[in-house]
């Protein structure tokens, strides 16, 4: 529904653009120790009690969230996306691509067959754009949010904006897991991988942080000869 609707806009947006949706599939590893630690929350909260019901039902697990209780599912690390060809031929003709909504519907691999087969998770979002940038050998990975840049100390008030960074500030920062942390730790494994620079910033200021003028800048770290 999502994709359908990012598509409308855009082809309203970019008359005579090629814009397509895809569906997308990430795989998954079977072994992958967060199938053991479920933390993902999913669906919507209940009462303590009811939650308790509905896990005792369908075999879930529960946790609790700010405003109750809901259910929680793994988030297994992407290993690669199915439609990686795909996407990139769709490039290749000019073609906006929407893909990897929601991190994408995670599937592992038979090791016999190769056959595709779902699995309750949900992938992070924000490591499957790095994962398919680095595959799609993009220049430039640009990660938006709903803050202007990446905060040291969010929350309180030693609270500073952090401009620029390497993948190593940005692992020394302790960014919490729940939010800007997935962020930071895409932005520094495209750059690892790549070479390339990413960037962390508001929605409504994408082309001011694709000029440096806005956001966080993700660089490699600085080597010396």
């Amino acid at each position: 529904m999502i994709g359908s609707l990012l598509t409308r806009t855009l082809h309203d947006a970019l008359p005579g653009r090629r814009v397509a949706a895809l569906v997308t599939h990430t795989v998954v590893r079977a072994d992958d120790p967060a199938f053991r630690h479920p933390t993902k929350f999913v669906g919507q909260v209940h009462p303590r009690s009811e939650a308790r019901a509905l896990a005792r039902r369908y075999g879930w697990h529960i946790a609790q969230d700010t405003t109750g209780w809901r259910r929680v599912v793994p988030s297994p690390s992407p290993e690669r996306i199915v439609e990686t060809d795909t996407i990139q031929d769709l490039l290749s003709v000019d073609t906006l691509v929407v893909c990897a909504g929601g991190g994408g519907v995670p599937v592992t691999t038979d090791p016999d067959t190769g056959a595709l087969h779902g699995v309750e998770a949900v992938v992070d979002k924000d490591l499957t754009a790095a994962l398919l940038a680095e595959d799609l050998k993009a220049d430039f990975l640009l990660i938006l949010t709903d803050v202007p840049n990446v905060y040291a100390d969010y929350g309180t008030p030693q609270q500073r904006p952090v401009l620029d960074a390497t993948p190593t500030d940005l692992r020394r920062g302790g960014f919490p897991a729940g939010s800007m942390g997935p962020k930071t730790e895409a932005a520094a494994r495209f750059v690892e991988r790549t070479g390339g620079l990413a960037a962390i910033g508001a929605l409504d200021a994408a082309q001011e942080i694709v000029h440096g003028r806005s956001g966080t800048l993700v660089r490699p770290e600085m080597t010396v000869p």
